[in-house]
């Protein structure tokens, strides 16, 4: 079977690959606390398992996921690892200037963290601007949303809720410690005004780092989530593959 993992290929693979193909796929996600049941690895787990299969549907290669993203408002729970915006902003763009020295010109980066938004979408920008590289920056949930509105309420989409959780046990459900899933309500601590934004951390809110409910998880739906995701990302991707950029 053709390989569609990077990390498994041999340079002579790659080379390969690369003289063919102009088009790669890069997951980035963070490791950071997912409430006392889902494991610290959720978002880049979740990134990773989302552009793996994509690539294997597709024939474009995926990149190692990134693991680290842009979580410092989750560094008062236990295990939380960050980095700076400018870092990561600055890593990604190494990274794809490295595709870049072997003909690679568009690039999918599915991210699994919301944190990582600014900072992805500020790289893709630079690196159009600068390396005429074309970059998409891709987030699971909005899709989902859209998709699949009536299979979790706002309340369970929270983060380390029901949603999250659910792509957990599809995916990995060893993982996933139901016992100790939790439903709490976020606290409103700080005064609201409509246009107003506050630097807040996760503490802020919630004692147990879940915003919602999380007990209303199941692997059916993760699955059902999962493959609706993976549906219209592969019809993107094999659009992309015959873009051209000039």
């Amino acid at each position: 079977m053709e390989k569609f993992l990077l990390h498994e290929m041999s340079w002579p693979e790659a080379k390969e690959y690369f003289s063919k193909n102009d088009t790669a796929i890069l997951p980035v996600g963070s490791t950071e606390q997912h409430g006392p049941h889902n494991p610290l690895g959720t978002d880049h787990l979740i990134a990773k398992a989302i552009a793996e299969e994509v690539a294997k549907r597709t024939g474009v290669v995926c990149l190692p996921v990134i693991p680290f993203g842009v979580s410092s408002h989750h560094r008062h729970f236990w295990g939380t690892v960050y980095v700076r915006p400018e870092v990561l902003r600055g890593y990604v763009r190494d990274v794809c200037l490295s595709l870049k020295a072997y003909g690679v010109k568009k690039i999918l980066i599915v991210n699994g963290h919301g944190g990582n938004i600014a900072a992805l979408t500020e790289a893709a920008r630079d690196l159009r601007e600068k390396e005429n590289i074309f970059v998409a920056v891709f987030q699971w949930w909005p899709l989902a949303g859209k998709l699949l509105p009536e299979i979790f309420s706002r309340e369970e989409r929270g983060h380390a809720g029901a949603e999250e959780t659910s792509l957990n046990l599809f995916l990995h459900p060893q993982l996933v410690d139901m016992k100790e899933a939790a439903d709490e309500i976020p606290m409103q601590p700080f005064p609201q005004l409509e246009g107003l934004n506050i630097p807040w951390n996760t503490v802020d809110y919630t004692k147990s780092g879940v915003f919602g409910k999380s007990s209303t998880a199941n692997a059916e739906k993760g699955k059902e989530i999962f493959e609706a995701i993976i549906r219209e990302l592969v019809k993107f991707v094999e659009k992309l593959k015959e873009i051209k950029i000039k």
